[in-house]
């Protein structure tokens, strides 16, 4: 099965187009960069997208096109089976992708001025959706035990009150810090979100990395749905993001329409058919794909916790409960004004860094963000080059 996963999966995307191989150097100013930032995958999609893909190039015609019935269909199974969410077909609305749709519904459900709050550090472009829109972004700080995050509940209350909230942007499992929440740690969130009439977008784009524990999709908690919309996608899944497909699943009537209201100011209605079709394929015919990656993937965490550790004690790194991001404090070795030199000019490796998911007044993180959805000769080089560049230190 190992050797069957790297024939079909393992694959060098040098060359490709590719924005986190081929815009690395552009992107971190430095050449010769091993690049571990970007959420994508260095994996070959399944070979049932590739199949039907290849069988729609070779019909030739590429007209107007509609959606066909398995689109809807195949997702509501996949989420039914994996996760115990049944969605409506009605439910579902297009984005071309999670960020859009975020974007789409922080102007959907505020307005110019109204306050947004995030769990913080927090993957940046939630904040990009609040500044960009004219909102006003709030920040609730996760508390941080040595690596293992949690929410401040008191604090997140305090803020929601003190600003007057009014929606609030989750990431389950959440980017970066890798925790899945637990279903009480969601049930205490959404009822103080209800209690104050806060609205809640709950991003699920990694809920299906799931590592040492089962994601609980936030919409099955309870009854939320006067208040919740989920967005999630196929691109993390299954190295779809450049086909441009998402869906904003919306069980509530009035949400729907306003929903609705704002997207026919955008006439974004639905994608193009290459992402539909791989959608489709990949959600009907990609599981056993997809376990194939989850060991690939575990494995290389384990691999690089284990290593460094072993190594250099002091260094932090978060358990990985969800996606395949590795959150990685290197503060008890490189002080915060030397990170970009350490990591750039003395690893050569490009992750994501720290800073970017925190709030602007507090950018002096020591944190690096680490892509593990890439072959293990990647991740060993990886490891190689930290552990050689901080023995040269220490």
């Amino acid at each position: 099965m190992k050797k069957q996963f790297a024939d079909r999966c393992l694959m060098t995307r040098a060359g490709t187009n590719s924005s986190k191989w081929d815009f690395c150097s552009q992107k971190f100013g430095d050449e010769g960069l091993l690049p571990v930032w970007v959420a994508d995958m260095d994996f070959k999609v399944p070979e049932c997208v590739q199949k039907a893909l290849q069988e729609y190039v070779e019909m030739g015609a590429f007209g107007y096109f509609e959606t066909p019935e398995e689109y809807k269909n195949s997702f509501i199974s996949w989420e039914l089976r994996r996760h115990g969410y049944k969605i409506e077909k009605d439910w579902i609305f297009f984005s071309p992708g999670v960020v859009n749709g975020i974007f789409f519904l922080v102007n959907s459900l505020t307005n110019k001025g109204d306050s947004v709050i995030l769990l913080s550090p927090v993957y940046y472009p939630f904040m990009e959706a609040i500044v960009s829109n004219e909102r006003k972004p709030v920040y609730s700080m996760l508390k941080n035990d040595n690596g293992v995050y949690s929410i401040d509940f008191d604090d997140f209350e305090k803020k929601i009150v003190e600003n007057d909230v009014k929606l609030f942007i989750l990431s389950s499992p959440h980017n970066p810090v890798g925790r899945i929440w637990d279903k009480e740690e969601l049930e205490k969130l959404l009822d103080i979100c209800q209690r104050y009439g806060v609205y809640v977008i709950s991003d699920e784009i990694h809920h299906d990395f799931e590592m040492t524990k089962k994601h609980t999709p936030t919409a099955t908690i309870g009854d939320y749905d006067n208040i919740l919309v989920t967005v999630t996608a196929p691109s993390k899944t299954f190295n779809l993001a450049a086909c441009q497909n998402s869906f904003v699943i919306i069980p509530d009537e009035k949400i729907r329409e306003k929903f609705k209201a704002f997207v026919k100011g955008t006439r974004i209605y639905a994608g193009n058919s290459f992402g539909i079709i791989a959608a489709a394929a990949a959600y009907q015919g990609g599981e056993q794909w997809l376990e194939a990656i989850l060991e690939e993937i575990k494995g290389n965490f384990q691999y690089l916790s284990s290593s460094l550790s072993e190594q250099f004690p002091k260094i932090v790194i978060s358990p990985l409960e969800g996606t395949y991001l590795a959150w990685i404090d290197l503060g008890s070795y490189i002080k915060h004004d030397e990170l970009v030199d350490f990591v750039q000019k003395e690893c050569k490796i490009a992750p994501d860094y720290g800073d970017w998911f925190f709030p602007p007044h507090m950018q002096n993180d020591t944190h690096i963000r680490i892509n593990l959805a890439t072959p293990r000769e990647n991740v060993e080089k990886l490891e190689e080059r930290i552990e050689k560049a901080l023995k040269k230190r220490f």
